[in-house]
């Protein structure tokens, strides 16, 4: 197993439904990791492919190309509403519940964005999303240095970046995928600056903060 109990721990333990109850209309990334991450599904997405976004928001991050069908999973009913590039989503709480309600061999890639280390049972649920890709899909996991610490797992909080990489390479593998590359890219802050968008009372409003996040993705492969 991946993770050991203790590495599994989070130092906020409550119900995450509870804490992702108010939507967060923020993108959790600068715009160069939003932008490096959409090339990156452009060179590993057909057109026509289907698509599970998991642990999905208000935003996808996907190419400007169509698919057969893109589904949307996340804990908050109104970021997915907000979310034009979904056909259809679901909540669901992988931390409680990590059996997927997917047919076997239903997609052909699966996106996992800005979330894998909020996963206590990581193997788990990597196993289903193995179990729902067709032979060939492949899986892309990505991240920067952000993140919610109180809901992150110790083993996420306490690892280096290349260690966090190592981490989901080892989720990919106890699954049964086979990883393909790991991507790692770190930028110098950019001048320019870059729109964050976020809830206050009510209202979005925009502030700009520097361009630096790194950039990190697992890519791996259901064989055929």
């Amino acid at each position: 197993m991946p993770l050991s109990d203790r590495e599994r721990s989070k130092l906020d333990s409550g119900d995450d439904a509870a804490f992702y109850d108010s939507p967060r209309f923020v993108t959790h990334a600068d715009d160069a990791f939003q932008a490096r991450l959409t090339e990156l599904y452009a060179a590993v997405l057909e057109p026509g492919d289907r698509v599970l976004d998991a642990m999905s928001s208000w935003v996808s991050h996907l190419p400007d190309q169509s698919y057969s069908r893109v589904v949307g999973h996340g804990l908050n009913e109104a970021e997915l509403a907000e979310n034009d590039r979904l056909d259809e989503c679901f909540l669901q709480d992988f931390n409680s519940d990590q059996s997927l309600p997917l047919t076997e061999d239903s997609f052909d890639a699966v996106l996992c964005a800005l979330s894998a280390q909020y996963l206590q049972y990581p193997e788990a649920v990597f196993s289903e999303f193995a179990r729902a890709l067709a032979p060939g899909g492949i899986l892309v996991v990505s991240f920067t240095n952000r993140m919610f610490p109180t809901k992150a797992v110790r083993a996420w909080r306490t690892a280096s970046m290349d260690g966090r990489a190592s981490l989901v390479d080892s989720y990919c593998r106890a699954a049964g995928l086979t990883v393909t590359d790991i991507v790692r890219e770190h930028r110098e802050a950019s001048t320019a600056g870059r729109s964050l968008e976020r809830v206050e009372r009510g209202t979005r409003v925009t502030r700009e903060q520097p361009g630096a996040d790194p950039f990190y993705a697992v890519v791996a492969r259901q064989e055929s």
